[in-house]
C-alpha cells in the first residue's frame, strides 16, 4: 500500500509574499488585500431602519464594480473560565434559588458549548488587484496599493453608511494571524 505524503501549508495556499502594510501577493502576480468588518446588529434595528440599511447595502454593491470575496471565520468560544466563575460565585451565595438558578445556567451553557452553537463570527473582505495578471515584468507596487487602497476607502464608506465599521489590516502580524487562526480552525473541523 502506498503512502501518500500530506502537502505543507505553504504548498497550497498560494501566498507568495506578504508585505509590511498587509498587501499579499499570491500566485499569477495577483495582488489582495483583507479587511475586517465589524457588522451592526440588523435584528435589532427598526423596519425603517431595516430599509434604509438595505437600500445603501444595494448601494454598495452597485458602487462596487470590482471583485470581493467574503469570508466568514467561526470559531467556538472557550468558556471554562465563565463557568469557573459562576462556581466560585455560587459557593459564596447563601440563597438556595440563586444557587438552584447558577447551576441550571451553568448546564445551559455546558448544553450550548457541546452542541458548537457558542461561537464568535468575524467578517472579512478580500479586494484583488487583477491587472497586472500574467505579467511577470513590469509590476508597479505602488499603483497596485494605491488601487486597494481605493477599493478599501470606497468599500469603508459604503459599509459605514450601511452602520458597519470596516478595520485595514494593515500590516504583516495581523495578516499572519487571521491565516493562522482561519487554517487551524479548519483543520479541528
Amino acid at each position: 500500500m502506498k503512502k501518500i505524503k500530506p502537502k505543507a501549508t505553504k504548498e497550497w495556499v498560494p501566498i507568495k509574499k506578504i508585505y509590511n502594510n498587509g498587501v499579499i501577493e499570491i500566485e499569477n502576480n495577483k495582488f489582495i488585500k483583507i479587511m475586517q468588518i465589524i457588522p451592526i446588529n440588523y435584528n435589532l434595528k427598526s423596519e425603517l431602519e431595516k430599509k434604509s440599511i438595505l437600500n445603501s447595502y444595494k448601494i454598495f454593491l452597485k458602487t462596487c464594480n470590482f471583485n470581493i470575496q467574503i469570508v466568514i471565520h467561526s470559531s467556538k468560544e472557550d468558556l471554562n473560565q465563565h463557568i469557573l466563575k459562576i462556581q466560585n460565585n455560587i459557593q459564596k451565595k447563601e440563597n438556595q434559588y440563586l444557587k438552584d438558578l447558577s447551576e441550571n445556567y451553568i448546564s445551559y451553557i455546558k448544553k450550548i458549548n457541546i452542541s458548537k452553537k457558542s461561537s464568535t463570527k468575524e467578517f472579512y473582505l478580500i479586494i484583488s488587484n487583477d491587472k497586472n495578471q500574467n505579467r511577470k515584468e513590469n509590476i508597479n507596487y505602488e499603483i497596485i496599493h494605491n488601487d486597494l487602497q481605493e477599493k478599501y476607502f470606497k468599500i469603508k464608506e459604503c459599509l459605514a453608511r450601511c452602520g458597519n465599521s470596516v478595520l485595514e489590516i494593515e500590516n504583516k502580524e495581523k495578516v499572519l494571524n487571521i491565516f493562522n487562526e482561519f487554517l487551524n480552525n479548519r483543520k479541528n473541523i
